[in-house]
């Protein structure tokens, strides 16, 4: 751990610069990290959810069932939530512009290596599952090393009380970056053979990586300006004399973590609302296939309306968010209830109108995304800034155990008796608690 804390420590402050250069480039360098992360995110995105899309051809090539693929989609889902938990609190301590861009480059690295296992040919279809499945986990915990510098970067140059629109802003990155995902790994496997599903992101995913460690800086301060919270004269109450101090690994965890009983209770509501944000991604496409008639090109559309449904909303409901003195649970739970009706509409809806589905999964991504992002918000908001990775990470972690729950347990699911009417009422069911669980939000505002 030490040559890794001697590559990615945080930069160090350097003078200040003289006070009329200061405005024109703080304006500079804020919108420098917000494009920066928002595109590095979108990234992120490109080499994760580009297995769904392609998982019936691998049922049809390796015999990888629905409950293989549910293995897959838990081991992924709980080494990213592990991930984002442990490497959020090295973020902390890090300097994004080195650390992003080599978690980026890693998980382009994950993905050649998955599609080309296709060419071990002496592999049997069992060997050849098991690599899917460390390959993919590998790169469910790499993927952890993309959320946490963003939220340490955004919280270093936004104040408290811009940080709802503005993180509402930078998380469509999760909408463009999911929703192009899928149309490019359609696009790729049509062309090319499923591989390229995995190889035309990991491309696009090695030259963002050499974007990102040209573009991102460190801190404020690493660049000769004030902090933020100096600059825009918002300091969190309890911060205006401590703001910047730097927390050990014990205080950090116990002190501003795990005795966080907020941080709890949105941790736990995360569990359930990722279940229903992620089930119509893992399993939407093989959904729209076994019981609507759809084929390849509609599970990659119906990945497409999920994500981008969430763009409109993500921006208004972080914006009302903050008018409403950042109460981030009572919007998540307003938002949760058409979710509901909308699961309800999509088992009625008979096979064969993919227009009358389609819109019922527009309807769930227009609101599943501002819970996802106001959730994860709330954890920065509950916390001090040097902590808002393993704040994040510790959030993201209940939200992808409850990932895993889904991809395993939907898989089974499936395959049983119940079938995909147990799929959906399942899901209706976990929707239903999420609710329950995020009326005690309900009057929780950030610190101070």
């Amino acid at each position: 751990m030490g040559l890794f804390n001697k590559i990615f420590k945080p930069a160090d402050h350097i003078e200040r610069l003289p006070e009329d250069q200061i405005p024109s480039k703080y304006k500079f360098f804020r919108w420098g990290m917000l494009e920066a992360t928002f595109i590095g995110y979108a990234t992120f995105y490109l080499v994760r959810n580009n297995l769904a899309v392609v998982s019936k051809n691998l049922e049809t090539a390796y015999k990888i069932d629905a409950s293989m693929y549910g293995n897959i989609v838990a081991a992924t889902a709980i080494a990213y939530g592990l991930g984002k938990f442990l490497m959020g609190s090295v973020s902390d301590r890090s300097n994004p512009k080195r650390f992003m861009p080599f978690g980026l480059l890693l998980t382009a690295i994950l993905n050649f290596a998955f599609g080309g296992l296709a060419y071990a040919g002496s592999l049997s279809g069992q060997s050849i599952y098991i690599g899917f499945l460390i390959i993919w986990a590998l790169n469910g915990f790499v993927q952890g090393m993309g959320w946490p510098p963003c939220g340490r970067t955004i919280g270093h140059w936004y104040s408290v009380s811009e940080r709802g629109t503005v993180f509402a802003v930078w998380n469509i990155a999760h909408n463009i970056g999911g929703g192009l995902a899928g149309v490019i790994a359609a696009w790729g496997a049509s062309q090319w053979g499923w591989q390229a599903a995995f190889f035309v992101p990991g491309l696009i995913a090695l030259a963002t990586a050499v974007y990102l460690f040209l573009r991102l800086r460190d801190t404020p301060q690493s660049v000769g300006l004030p902090p933020i919270e100096e600059y825009r004269d918002d300091y969190p109450p309890e911060e205006k004399e401590d703001h910047e101090a730097e927390l050990e690994t014990k205080d950090l965890f116990f002190n501003y973590i795990f005795k966080n009983g907020y941080l709890w209770l949105f941790a736990i509501a995360n569990f359930f609302v990722y279940i229903v944000r992620y089930s119509m991604l893992d399993y939407g496409p093989r959904y729209l296939e076994a019981v609507k008639g759809g084929n390849l090109e509609t599970g990659g559309i119906a990945i497409l309306i999920l994500e981008f449904g969430g763009i409109p909303s993500t921006i208004l409901m972080g914006w009302v968010s903050d008018k409403m003195g950042g109460r981030r649970g009572m919007v998540s739970l307003l938002c949760m209830i058409p979710i509901l009706l909308a699961f309800f509409g999509l088992y009625l809806n008979p096979a064969g109108n993919l227009g009358i589905d389609y819109a019922m999964l527009g309807i769930i991504g227009f609101f599943v995304y501002p819970p996802v992002m106001l959730l994860g918000v709330s954890a920065l908001d509950l916390t001090s800034k040097k902590a808002v990775g393993a704040a994040a990470g510790f959030v993201g972690l209940f939200g992808y155990i409850g990932r895993a729950a889904q991809g395993k347990a939907l898989g089974v699911i499936s395959m049983s008796q119940y079938g995909y009417d147990g799929v959906i009422f399942t899901i209706i069911g976990c929707t239903a608690i999420a609710i329950l669980l995020l009326t005690f939000t309900w009057n929780i505002k950030p610190r101070g």
